[in-house]
């Protein structure tokens, strides 16, 4: 399974509220795959903005949320625009779900 392919199983994963998890993880499934029917390159970039916030994401769960990145912030407003589930998702959760890629 390639690895961008489990960006949504992680965000899954890293998201505490269980009752949306499975919801979550549908939705941004559907609409990185709606979103890439055209091309496939679209998503894998999508990722890869995630990927990058990585560093951003531990210095900013490191810092108890003081430190915030310019990667991180990008990554936080591609995933909300991805998904309601991560709009519900505290920047927290979602830094810590980036985190765990």
């Amino acid at each position: 399974m390639p690895r961008t392919a489990l960006l949504p199983f992680l965000l899954l994963l890293a998201c505490s509220v269980p009752a949306t998890a499975g919801s979550f993880a549908g939705t941004s499934a559907g609409a990185s795959s709606g979103g890439s029917s055209a091309s496939s390159g679209s998503t894998s970039g999508d990722d890869k903005v995630v990927l990058q916030a990585r560093d951003d994401a531990a210095g900013f769960v490191a810092s108890d949320g003081r430190i915030r990145g310019a990667r991180l912030e990008a990554a936080l407003r591609l995933l909300r625009e991805r998904s309601d589930r991560a709009r519900d998702a505290s920047d927290m959760q979602l830094a810590r779900a980036i985190l765990t890629q």
